[in-house]
């Protein structure tokens, strides 16, 4: 049988703890040469709305020590719209019934057979998470207290779940260019984590004098600026273009996600995307040498050195998502998933078939 899996489900059986637990062993995989992850592509196109394109995305990867391997595979309508002084990526929920389309699919390495299908849309925000609390466990100080975030969104919120598992995390310090959003995001988060998250008007505010500071947002633009480094400050973004590659720089200790500067991009003829012109969103990393930056594997495994000192300013960049995120995030749910009986069983026989491919 294949497993049917929904949102709900993923988010009653993923919590943060077991996810960073779950990435961190595979990337000792992946950091050894067994585990293998293939670049995320992305197929662009016109579409029947003048300020959207269509994007056919994908990735995979391929966890052997837990058995399985996985595609993710998103089908979306997206935006540039500008807010404030920034122009940001932005999804359609475009399908019937104002729906977003992604997909994880699940298979055995044993016999090929597909294990499970479930909707990418937790299960990609609790990845990214897990990600960034494994670079701030590796990276940040051990006795950061306090937090100052850019960004009041979907990713923000799994973002502090992360570091407040992985360091005794005691305020929280919260800005976005919407006051409505940072302060409904302030007040849902407080209640999740009992931690105390501040508001406040300006980014300024939000980062001065905390010992990590996060990146969360949809922009292209920076939102993090080298004029804005304290000493032993722990940097972290989701997206590239988020931190000034002047800030990167500046850090005494880097360590990326992966050595792949963009994803693969299969476009149109004379096709214009924003988030690879003018200098912003994949372009911004053009000013960063991504071949002489260890990996978060790397740093994992001891191949790469963390911090020395109190006093360095080190940096994660999420700059790319795995595929292999979603193997090893996958394998841990479809075992819990099993064990206590979520989901809805479809007959396999539905997905595989009996001609030669």
């Amino acid at each position: 049988m294949t497993l049917i899996l929904s949102n709900d489900d993923v988010d009653k059986l993923l919590t943060m703890p077991e996810c960073i637990e779950v990435l961190e062993q595979a990337y000792v995989e992946l950091a050894d040469g067994r585990g293998v992850s293939r670049t995320r592509s992305d197929c662009l196109t016109p579409t029947s709305r003048d300020d959207a394109l269509y994007s056919l995305k994908s990735m995979d990867g391929v966890v052997p020590k837990l058995g399985v391997g996985a595609v993710r595979i998103s089908s979306d309508i997206v935006t540039w719209p500008k807010k404030g002084n920034t122009l940001v990526r932005e999804k359609v929920p475009a399908a019937p019934g104002k729906r977003y389309v992604g997909l994880v699919l699940l298979f055995s390495t044993e016999n090929g057979e597909p294990l499970a299908i479930f909707p990418d849309g937790v299960m990609q925000r609790m990845r990214v998470g897990a990600a960034n609390g494994l670079g701030a466990k590796y990276l940040a100080r051990k006795d950061a207290t306090t937090i100052g975030i850019l960004g009041s969104g979907w990713q923000a919120g799994a973002q502090l779940m992360a570091v407040c598992a992985v360091r005794k995390i005691a305020s929280i310090r919260c800005f976005s260019p919407s006051a409505d959003n940072r302060t409904a995001f302030s007040r849902q988060m407080t209640q999740m984590l009992g931690i105390e998250i501040v508001p406040v008007g300006q980014p300024e505010d939000a980062i001065k004098g905390a010992d990590i500071v996060m990146c969360a947002s949809n922009s292209l633009d920076h939102i993090f600026f080298e004029r804005w480094i304290e000493p032993g400050v722990h940097l972290s973004s989701i997206k590239l273009p988020e931190i000034e590659p002047k800030a990167v720089k500046r850090a005494n200790r880097v360590a990326i996600h992966v050595r792949d500067a963009k994803p693969i991009h299969v476009a149109t003829k004379d096709l214009v995307m924003p988030e690879t012109t003018d200098g912003r969103g994949w372009s911004s990393g053009d000013a960063i040498d991504f071949s002489k930056l260890p990996t978060l594997p790397e740093l994992i495994v001891g191949r790469a050195e963390g911090r020395r000192s109190a006093g360095e300013v080190t940096c994660f960049l999420n700059n790319l998502g795995l595929g292999y995120q979603f193997a090893a995030a996958g394998a841990l749910l479809y075992r819990k998933a099993k064990e206590c009986g979520a989901g809805q069983d479809l007959p396999t026989d539905w997905f595989t078939e009996d001609v030669h491919p």
